[in-house]
């Protein structure tokens, strides 16, 4: 036990390790909606080839911004099968992930839906990197019975047990960040379309053909250098897509009003210390050795979209305290902010009086998102 509480009091502070600030942020602002509006704006430019149209995204959560996208997906290609691939590291956000597809399976039957916790460099192949992970993998193929949204609800939220089985984490000693104990898959379809989709449902070993759309919206910590951003999350990705596949790249730029809480509090703080264009330069030589592979900043009125909170219009005269508190959670959780120093930051009531100042100058508070798109060139 002394070992255990040794390791864990040396681990770093980490913003996300709490999971109330993250659902807090989820439900009072529109930033999950707002990306998906951007990633949907490059469905019409896909050029999927049988037998699927293929979709990884690279940061599943809770699955909001995904749910959204497949919505879309379905609009535009409505007869078209779907193999839909999601990395996700936490077992909660699995959980709440499955609760939010029945709808899903019951509008688009022919989707195959691929949950994996495996890293970023081995996520897209659906296979550990390492010989030494490779027999441990756990990969659950299961058979969605019925044809309604009821009953693939009952049935999805019935993996509780194998997903708290599959995805069991430890700390990295090095970053705090949590590591898989095993490599894990859950492969699902729909029972009545096994057949239809039997070129579909991802075989055992290494998948070789790549994505038509990869999802990268908030993928790494804020304050990480431009170039391990790239050789760790984006480079990786990027090699995934398959030919005439798309990429799209979110990340704050800290150019808000949320900003300005941080700063009245923190006055050196800089949590973004990479905009787009500074991750673009080090993608394209990292990508160097892959011409087909095309990237390149879109001008701010193609690039930069916004998300707010959301406060009720009458609360703008007299700011409640509850809403000054899902104001300054936002532009915390925003900005990265470890839990040690925000806790320190709450010991008096001038962060309120900071975030109040904020909202009441310019009449609520939202944030500013960045994106670009890297291409691979059809042949």
């Amino acid at each position: 036990m002394e070992s255990v509480d040794k390791l864990l009091n040396e681990q770093p502070v980490r913003f996300f390790d709490s999971r109330e600030k993250y659902l807090l942020f989820v439900t009072t602002t529109n930033e999950k909606w707002s990306i998906a509006q951007r990633i949907n704006e490059e469905l019409g430019k896909l050029e999927p080839e049988p037998p699927a149209l293929r979709v990884f995204d690279a940061g599943m959560g809770d699955a909001t911004v995904l749910t959204h996208v497949l919505r879309a997906m379905h609009d535009e290609h409505p007869h078209i099968p779907f193999l839909v691939a999601a990395k996700e590291i936490s077992m909660e956000d699995v959980r709440l992930g499955l609760e939010k597809m029945a709808d899903r399976f019951a509008e688009h039957p022919q989707m195959v839906l691929v949950i994996t916790n495996m890293r970023y460099l081995e996520a897209p192949q659906l296979y550990p990197q390492r010989e030494s992970d490779q027999p441990n993998l756990k990969r659950w193929d299961i058979a969605l019975e019925g044809s309604t949204a009821k009953h693939f609800d009952s049935q999805l939220r019935g993996l509780t047990e194998l997903v708290g089985e599959g995805w069991q984490t430890r700390p990295s000693e090095k970053t705090g960040n949590p590591l898989y104990v095993n490599p894990a898959m859950i492969v699902l379809y729909r029972e009545d379309q096994k057949f239809a989709l039997d070129a579909v449902i991802p075989k055992p070993g290494p998948m070789v053909d790549g994505y038509d759309l990869v999802i990268c919206a908030q993928p790494y910590r804020s304050r990480q250098p431009a170039d391990v951003k790239v050789k760790t999350v984006v480079a990786p990705l990027a090699r995934a897509l398959s030919d005439g596949g798309r990429l799209v790249v979110v990340q704050s730029t800290g150019y808000d009003p949320g900003m300005e809480i941080i700063r009245k509090v923190w006055p050196d703080e800089r949590p973004f210390p990479t905009p787009r264009h500074d991750v673009i330069e080090a993608l394209k030589l990292e990508l160097s050795d892959d011409p087909c592979l095309h990237c390149g900043a879109n001008p701010d009125e193609g690039s930069l979209f916004k998300y707010q909170l959301h406060v009720l219009p009458e609360e703008m005269s007299h700011i409640g305290t509850s809403s000054l508190l899902a104001t300054w959670n936002a532009a915390v959780y925003v900005a990265q902010i470890a839990d040690d120093r925000i806790d320190e930051a709450m010991r008096d009531s001038a962060y309120l009086e900071v975030t109040r100042e904020v909202v009441k100058k310019h009449g609520g508070l939202w944030f500013l998102n960045e994106s670009f798109v890297v291409v691979r060139e059809s042949r």
